[in-house]
């Protein structure tokens, strides 16, 4: 990993570390995930935009990986 600075109003650091509580991550993972969903991933693997985030709260969600993903039944 590459390790940058940031700067964030005073207001942005609050909310951010209230998130990351509730999550039970780091800040950094908060922030890691937050620009996962901006940067466009690789196309060829349209999984990896989810890996490591997705909590479907769906106790069966591992049954409907495919719909999830690719956005239908493979």
């Amino acid at each position: 990993m590459i390790r940058t600075q940031i700067s964030l109003t005073q207001n942005e650091y609050q909310a951010a570390k209230r998130e990351a509580r509730r999550l039970g991550i780091s800040m950094a993972e908060l922030l890691r995930r937050s620009l996962r969903t901006l940067i466009p991933g690789d196309s060829s693997k349209p999984w990896m935009r989810y890996a490591g985030m997705v909590e479907s709260g769906d106790s069966e969600s591992s049954r409907h990986v495919d719909e999830i993903v690719y956005g239908h039944k493979a």
